[in-house]
């Protein structure tokens, strides 16, 4: 039960988190009102690292922040360790 619940809200904030990312690079190139990084990273460490990470890299935006590598590394593996632990219980 747990699992099904935890997976389905990694989905769900992976894929918000690759939409933000997306928005942040047209917003850059159009120089309009950017999203702040605080945003980015915070959506990002509470459930949407696959997703923010991901979009780094299919989107080529944050790649040279070595700290936005840093929090989507961390946050994955918290991500990874919490779902094993519920599938454990």
């Amino acid at each position: 039960m747990f699992v099904a619940v935890y997976a389905a809200y990694l989905a769900a904030m992976s894929v918000f988190a690759f939409f933000l990312y997306s928005s942040d690079k047209r917003r850059a190139k159009k120089d309009l009102r950017r999203i702040p990084e605080k945003v980015l990273l915070g959506v990002s460490f509470l459930g949407g690292a696959a997703g923010g990470y991901v979009a780094m890299f299919v989107r080529r935006h944050k790649t040279r922040h070595w700290y936005f590598h840093a929090v989507h590394l961390i946050a994955l593996a918290w991500q990874i360790a919490l779902f094993v632990f519920l599938c454990t219980l």
